[in-house]
């Protein structure tokens, strides 16, 4: 089965961190990385992917585009993980790791085709 695993974020509490708490959160990642290596789940992408700043979004609807995320809001998607596994309830437990850095983790399973 196919997970996407999402972090919310909010970015101006991003942004007011020191760098060293942003690097104690990278570390965190690198962490669950090798966890998830460990455990059998095999992270896709090899590592999680950052997203930009959401004023650097395009939304693109029927109605024409404007730039910006798509809705207004103070929380967004700061990243995610693309992750293969055969246990959800493992899966669940290496993300307890990824959360005690990050806002929260939603898992959210895929089909496969």
């Amino acid at each position: 089965m196919r997970y996407y695993l999402l972090i919310p974020n909010v970015e101006a509490e991003w942004q007011a961190k020191t760098q060293a708490e942003k690097d104690a959160v990278f570390a965190t990642h690198e962490k669950f990385a090798a966890l998830l290596e460990e455990r059998g789940h095999t992270n896709l992408k090899g590592y999680g992917a950052a997203l930009a700043d959401p004023a650097t979004a395009v939304t693109v609807r029927g109605s024409g585009v404007t730039d910006g995320p798509y809705t207004e809001a103070a929380e967004h998607l700061a990243g995610l993980y693309v992750v293969e596994s055969e246990d959800r309830d493992d899966l669940v437990e290496c993300c307890r790791l990824l959360a005690t850095a990050e806002s929260a983790i939603e898992i959210r399973a895929a089909e496969l085709d």
